[in-house]
Order: C-alpha cells, then structure tokens, then sequence
C-alpha cells in the first residue's frame, strides 16, 4: 500500500536566492560612492598642487629672462649700446606675470579646500560648486595672458615687415628661450585647470544625482 505521508523538506536544503538584501545594495552603494569621492578629491588636490608648480615656475622663468646686449643704435650703425631685454618693458608681459602669480595664490586656496573636503565631505558639495565656477574664470585669465605674452613672444621671434618691427630673439636670445619655456609651463597650467573644471563639475553632478 502505497504511503501517504509527505517528504519532509529540510529548510536547510531550499534553494536560496542570490539577490542581495536591498539594505546590502545600499550599504555597496553608498561605500562605492564614498570611495569615488574619495579619490576625485586626492585627484583635486594633487592636480591643484600640480597648478601651484606650473604656474610658480613660470612666473619665476618670465621674471629671470633679462638679458643685457650691445646692439647697435637705430640710424648710427656705428655707435653701439648696451641694451636690456627685460618682461616688464612690455604691459603684456606684465600682465602676464600678474595673471599666473594671482593664479598660483588661488591654488593655494584650493588645495587647502580641497584638504578640507578630504576631512570633512560634508561641505564636499559647496565647494565642489565654487570649485566649478572660479576654475573656468582662471582657465579664462590664464589663457587671455598666455595669448597676450604668446602675440609679444611672436614679434620678437619673426618681427612683422608691415609695421616696421624687427625680430629680436637673433640677439636676445636668452630672453625669448625663457619666454617659451614660461608660455609652455603657463599652456600646461591651463589644461590642468581645464581638467580640475571638467572633474569638479562632473563630481558635482554626481552627488546630487545620488
């Protein structure tokens, strides 16, 4: 006769689910999102230190770039002077080397607001904000001077014909080598601040979409 109990199951042999407990997906998530955070901010600070030493060294290589030549006199081919080459008989140059100073003062700043993020997120989104919005506006004045010293850079590399204005870096020529180094570290600075804008912005974005 055929039995009519039913097999047990053991409930220690039911299949269980892979799903994991909705209150574990957060936990993974928020831990995820704490870690993202985490490293854009080393990013931040790393990047802004890296803008602080660009922006440094080209100051210090625009301000070392005089150069004193005996050259002849316009008109007197004869009579022969001594002359400087210095940045600061140009108000491009000048303005220049108060464009990247301002700018290394505000990475300062940043970087040690970005080390206050790292100890305390909470403010990460205030910043974060500000950072995204002055970022641009340095981007804008570091560019405005490179191109500034790039056009004085030019004339004094290829003259111009037109106007009258004869080269000068054949004889200055220590001048116009630190001339293009300064430009290229300014370039470099720029881009670094291109990126810190682009990162701050798309940090931003992501904590208030989460």
């Amino acid at each position: 006769m055929a039995s009519t109990d039913k097999t047990a199951v053991d409930p220690e042999t039911e299949p269980q689910s892979d799903a994991a407990p909705p209150d574990a997906e957060a936990a993974v998530a928020a831990t995820a999102t704490a870690k993202f955070s985490f490293d854009c901010s080393v990013v931040d600070v790393a990047l802004r230190i890296l803008v602080f030493a660009a922006t440094l060294s080209s100051v210090v290589v625009m301000v070392t770039s005089d150069q004193t030549e005996v050259v002849p006199v316009p008109g007197s081919p004869q009579v022969s002077l001594p002359l400087q080459a210095k940045f600061n008989q140009s108000p491009a140059l000048i303005y220049f080397v108060a464009a990247l100073s301002v700018t290394g003062f505000y990475s300062i700043i940043t970087t040690l607001a970005s080390l206050a993020v790292l100890l305390k997120p909470f403010y990460s989104k205030s910043f974060l904000l500000v950072f995204a919005f002055l970022d641009v506006v340095f981007v804008g004045i570091v560019a405005s001077a490179t191109g500034a010293a790039g056009g004085v850079f030019y004339i004094g590399l290829k003259g111009n014909n037109h106007a009258g204005w004869t080269k000068i870096c054949n004889v200055y020529d220590k001048f116009c080598r630190y001339n293009a180094s300064s430009l290229a570290l300014a370039l470099f600075a720029a881009i670094l601040l291109v990126l810190l804008s682009m990162m701050s912005t798309f940090t931003l974005y992501k904590k208030i979409r989460d």
